[in-house]
Parts: C-alpha cells; structure tokens; sequence
C-alpha cells in the first residue's frame, strides 16, 4: 500500500485569527521562470509567454536559473520570501533579497540540494554577497522584462481573488478561508491537510504564527512553505488565471466600447484631481456634457468628487485605475 506525501498545519486557537492572504511579485518572478522555459507544460499561460519571452531571451539569467532549477521538487526559498505587507512593491521585495544573511542563503542552497549543490550554483556558496547582488540584478531585469506591461493587470485579478475570500470570511468565518482552494487542500476544523505533494512529509505546528495565504497566477498547483526563517505559507493558483490573457491589456478602443468614448476619455484624463471646468476647457466639450458624463462614471464607483476651495474636483477611484489600466 502507498502512502501519500502530505504537509499537515495544525492551527491553536490564535492561528485562525491569524491568517491572512498576501500579493508576492516574487513567487509570480519565480513562477516565471517555469513558464517561460516550459511553457508546452503551461498551455493556458501561452499568450502571455509569446508576449514577453521575446524580450526575455537577450537576458543574462544565469544566477536566476540555478536558483529555479528545472526537474526538482525542492528548491532555495530566499529568492522569493513570503512578503510582509499584503499588496508588497517588487522593489521593497527585492531589497528584502539583498538583505539576506548570507548564512541563511547559503543554509538554503544546502537544504535544497541535499545531494551536493551543482556547479551553477556554487557562487552562492563560495562568493555569496556578490551572488546575490548579481541575482538581485538579473531579477530585477527579468521583472521589467516580463511583469511590469502585465502587473497592473495581474494584480487587479490577485485583488479580487483576495476581496472575494473576505467577503467569504466575514460571511462565514474564519474556516471559510479554505474552502475551494485546490482539491488537494483539506480542512478537518483544526488541521490544515495538502495531500499528495511532491515534497517531503512534514507536520507543521503553526504555534500562534498564523498561516500566509499567497495566490499566485503563475504558480502552478500548490506549494507549502514551510523552512525556517521564515513563516508558514501555501501558494494557490485561483482559477480562471487562464482568462488573463485572453484580451491584449493595451488593444485600442476596449475601455471607450465598455463605457463609451467620451466617458472613457473623462476617465484617462483623471490622472490627478480635476474640476469639471479644466476637463470641458481640455476636451473642447460643454462644461453640461463634462458633468453629465461624470455623474455617471460617479454612480457607477468610477470616480469621486470633493471640494477644493471653491471648486469640486474630481478624481478616479481604484475600481476606476483598474478599469482605466
């Protein structure tokens, strides 16, 4: 008879209360770098690797690449640690990268490759500040190439993702939080249970720690993470990450046939507080037209207006940047 590979949380009485969802730029990074090297095995990511893999391919990843090694169930960790914000800058999070205490990498490494760390590898061992330094760089490099054209996008579908879990949670309670995120996740009121997974058996106490929920798009299945230092977390894929690349984020006239071309011209030209009598003198519209057209946008949580001295100006809320994007 086989026995499953499974990692077990075990919650105390604080640890439901301290669970918590988070956005991660670098598991997304990190996730990438499957995608783009595998991506016969990603086939609903196909549209996005087409897009960036041509800019991608000029980059010197070498350090990235022995980190994300190919073919494994355990890599190093260090490279994307669980974020300590919810909504984190990829900046803050790669400051956090070149922070790490060099022992902690090299203990990493260690970890990852029990059987002796490869060649690619080996600077981090041998010359590690400098190594990380190096990742560092190409991380950063790989991001501008890849993520930032699409970030805005993807973020905005790991915030609904997020804000639906919520509402769940206050509906339901805390065990709510659960419920739905893979087939191999399961919840029995007190433990936590991914069952198979391709990594070693492990039992995790979280001891009032919380658990750290990340979904991610480009992560494939889920992941626990469970090595010291840092805290315990499970990466999860939402579904529909698929539909993201069905649309080109920036094809010419979406927003104007979504909300009509004057509205959506309104919406673009909010890209800081504006009063009514600016926007019609800009756009060459009646100051009747330019205010009917924002009462709309206002109704439908686009926009918002306040007083400014003697002027009412308005501005795009985030529902608005996100349609606007």
């Amino acid at each position: 008879m086989t026995v499953e590979s499974a990692v077990t949380f075990t919650f105390g009485r604080d640890d439901l209360l301290r669970t918590r969802f988070a956005i991660s730029p670098l598991t997304e990074l990190v996730a990438a770098t499957y995608v783009v090297r595998l991506p016969h095995l990603f086939p609903e990511h196909r549209p996005w690797v087409r897009d960036v893999a041509p800019r991608a391919a000029g980059l010197d990843l070498d350090l990235l690449f022995a980190v994300n090694p190919l073919g494994r169930t355990v890599w190093p960790n260090f490279q994307a640690p669980p974020p300590l914000r919810p909504h984190p800058d990829v900046e803050h999070e790669l400051d956090r990268v070149a922070r790490t205490d060099p022992a902690v990498v090299r203990a990493d490494v260690r970890r990852a490759f029990p059987e002796g760390v490869p060649v690619d590898a080996h600077p981090f061992l041998d010359t590690t500040e400098s190594a990380v330094a190096s990742l560092v760089n190409q991380m950063r490099s790989f991001w501008r190439a890849t993520f930032e054209p699409w970030w805005g996008r993807i973020s905005d579908f790991l915030e609904g993702e997020i804000g639906a879990r919520a509402r769940r949670l206050v509906a339901g309670g805390g065990h709510t939080a659960f419920l739905g995120l893979d087939p191999v996740v399961t919840w029995d009121g007190r433990t936590l249970r991914v069952s198979p997974v391709r990594l070693r058996p492990r039992d995790v106490d979280l001891g009032g720690r919380g658990l750290l929920l990340l979904p991610s798009v480009l992560a494939f299945g889920v992941w626990p993470r469970v090595d010291a230092p840092w805290d315990p977390a499970l990466t999860y894929q939402p579904p529909g990450t698929g539909d993201l690349w069905l649309a080109d984020p920036a094809a010419p006239g979406a927003l104007a046939k979504l909300v009509g071309r004057r509205r959506a011209a309104l919406l673009r030209a909010l890209d800081r507080p504006t009063s009514t009598t600016t926007l019609a003198q800009t756009t060459g519209w009646s100051a009747g037209g330019v205010s009917s057209h924002l009462a709309v946008l206002r109704r439908a949580g686009l926009v918002v207006r306040r007083r400014n001295g003697r002027q009412v100006v308005y501005s795009r809320t985030a529902t608005g940047d996100a349609l606007t994007r």
